[in-house]
């Protein structure tokens, strides 16, 4: 049997069901667990802190992985288009649907950023303006934004996953919304899962680079880079070969009006 069988077999049963892998990890914890409940209730003298299975919490895989994160689309990505809002030296932003905790988070400490998201948000966060909207229609003047980013969103337009209309071509009526607010001589920028053109329904579509290049049109692209399928780094001024060469990658363009 094929990996790629295997694998889709794999996320399928875990769509449907659970992870067999996270599973077999968490099992493999539980003699450690065990080991160390025995050791802190023969250590522990502090009333307040006894051992009470009624608050038990098992974690039981974290022993076996890495102290962190740093692969993946999503680190490296936000941590992107972060350099370019603090090198840019811009004061306000305006960005639609990306990560709150990741780029947005990553940005507030030094720039006001307005959020634009379907659905609903309850924040009171210091430098965060949110608005509640739509990508295919954007709550703003033609002309008017001078700094824009939309991140790991276009992909899904009009798939229906996060309660949007089912609009087969919606990720194209997105783009020209942003395009449409970008002000003049500003710059806008767009994450999205590149490679072998094709969709996932309904988690998002994988598009060919020069897809993205046609739906943002007349916008000029300034920077072209890659996170590849080994999302540990990535590759600035990437060639549209080495995207489409991928399985899964995630396109970083930077384009101007």
């Amino acid at each position: 049997m094929s990996k790629n069988r295997l694998r889709l077999i794999h996320q399928l049963f875990g769509f449907l069901f659970f992870d067999p892998l996270e599973m077999i990890r968490k099992w493999r914890g539980i003699p450690y667990y065990l080991d160390n409940l025995k050791a802190y209730n023969g250590l522990n003298c502090r009333e307040k802190f006894q051992f009470r299975w009624s608050n038990a919490l098992p974690v039981l895989q974290d022993r076996f992985t890495q102290a962190g994160g740093t692969r993946g689309h999503y680190f490296w990505q936000d941590l992107w288009a972060a350099r370019h809002i603090y090198e840019s030296k811009i004061q306000s932003h305006v960005d639609v649907g990306s990560r709150l905790d990741g780029f947005i988070a990553h940005i507030l400490p030094f720039c006001r950023v307005t959020y634009v998201d379907i659905r609903p948000l309850d924040t009171e966060t210091e430098g965060l303006e949110y608005r509640r909207g739509s990508i295919l229609e954007m709550p703003f003047q033609n002309d008017s934004v001078a700094s824009l980013s939309s991140l790991h969103v276009i992909e899904h337009i009009g798939l229906g996953r996060y309660g949007d209309k089912v609009q087969p071509d919606g990720y194209i009526q997105g783009a020209k919304e942003l395009a449409r607010i970008l002000a003049p001589n500003h710059r806008l920028y767009i994450g999205t899962p590149v490679g072998i053109e094709r969709l996932f329904f309904d988690a998002h579509r994988v598009f060919d680079p020069q897809t993205i290049i046609n739906i943002f049109a007349p916008l000029q692209l300034i920077q072209f880079s890659l996170i590849d399928d080994q999302g540990d780094r990535i590759y600035y001024d990437a060639s549209f070969d080495k995207a489409r060469s991928c399985r899964y990658g995630c396109g970083l363009f930077v384009f101007q009006k």
